[in-house]
């Protein structure tokens, strides 16, 4: 099948959760022989950000753990029909410009012989509704949400049957335990800071516990302000910076264990979307433990996958449980593992995601959208 898939960025993984779940869906549509364009557009802000932050030489990580893969990068005002050309399945991101959204919805009204899905993995739904109402989405056959509590706004907006859970997931290919175990030391987190509204929760979750266990914390991410580092650091936090999501099970193999903090969105109103940090640490076999989140669909198992803590005082307990037990620590990451192997690899994801379309029905070969 001929496919194209519009992203912000396909490139650059900064500040972009979608690009780790984007690569792994698309390596694997390639491997199992499907034709697979990438489009993105020119100067898009991930990859101004990873350029400015890590040049050139910030790309080569992902270009030499994705070799099979690239994109083609698009101007302002490109004719949709070029765009999408002869592709049977057109999945388009929701964080593409509303205008292409509804010029590629139109072609789909207009006669266009191709399955069209959006394919929403953010919270705007909930926290900037309007922006996300903005979209035309009139010409678009349904809606991948990457939670069940998203699908159900959709359902809510009169998507009712046409919109369908696709979480996200674990490239395995890359995400998995290292070859060759070597030396483990402290904690490891990888994550942006956003914008403020889980700094309680990192702190009371993640900065405080690690420090009062005793464990050296590394953190790894983008859009630290100054006070934020001045945080990490009066808790005795290292902070290394952005990394390249193609280095993380490099960095998970050097650390005994990570901590989900879920953005605030996630922990309340749209529980059970775990970030996509869960999925990979979990895969490379890293035992995690996470603040409050409700896994409301029942993609792990709590206790067994991973460690829940309630407040920060159980936190502290379970990383010292951590640090002090090996037997531990091997028991969540083989469970972890197993969980994410038995359901949560790219490999699943696409074979949802060909399900959805095969209920669609098969796209048509020959088009009309001239």
């Amino acid at each position: 099948m001929k496919i194209a898939y519009f992203t912000h960025s396909l490139l650059s993984c900064w500040n972009h959760g979608n690009a780790h779940f984007l690569r792994g869906v698309l390596r694997e549509l390639i491997a199992r022989g499907h034709d697979v364009r990438t489009l993105e557009p020119e100067g898009n802000w991930s990859l101004a950000n990873l350029l400015a932050d890590g040049g050139e030489a910030g790309l080569e990580p992902y270009r030499t753990a994705y070799p099979e893969l690239s994109s083609q990068s698009f101007a302002p005002g490109t004719d949709p029909v070029e765009l999408v050309d002869d592709a049977e399945l057109v999945i388009v991101h929701e964080w593409n410009d509303p205008a292409l959204v509804a010029a590629i919805g139109d072609l789909r009204k207009r006669g266009g012989r191709f399955t069209l899905l959006f394919h929403d993995t953010h919270h705007r739904a909930v926290s900037d509704p309007d922006a996300i109402r903005a979209f035309d989405l009139s010409g678009y056959d349904g809606v991948l949400a990457f939670g069940e509590t998203l699908s159900e706004v959709y359902r809510r907006w009169g998507w009712e049957g046409r919109v369908w859970t696709w979480h996200e997931a674990a490239d395995t290919r890359h995400f998995h335990p290292p070859v060759h175990e070597g030396t483990r030391e402290g904690l490891v987190w990888i994550g942006n800071w956003g914008d403020g509204e889980r700094t309680q929760e990192l702190e009371d979750f993640l900065f405080r516990p690690a420090n009062a266990a005793g464990l050296p914390l590394d953190i790894y991410g983008v859009r630290y302000p100054d006070e934020a580092k001045a945080m990490l650091a009066s808790h005795g936090a290292r902070y290394r910076g952005w990394a390249p999501n193609a280095k993380a099970p490099e960095i998970f193999a050097r650390h005994l264990a990570t901590v989900h903090v879920p953005r605030r969105y996630y922990a309340t109103i749209l529980p059970g979307i775990p970030t996509i940090r869960v999925f990979e640490a979990l895969a490379c076999g890293l035992p995690l433990v996470s603040a409050p989140w409700e896994d409301a669909e029942g993609l792990f198992r709590p206790g067994t996958d991973y460690l829940v803590a309630r407040d920060g005082a159980e936190m502290t307990r379970h990383l010292t449980a951590l640090r002090d037990d090996p037997d531990l620590r091997a028991s969540l990451a083989a469970a972890g593992l197993e969980t994410i192997r038995a359901r949560h690899t790219c490999a699943h994801r696409v074979d949802e995601l060909l399900a959805v379309v095969a209920t669609l029905g098969a796209p048509q070969v020959e088009r009309n959208v001239a």
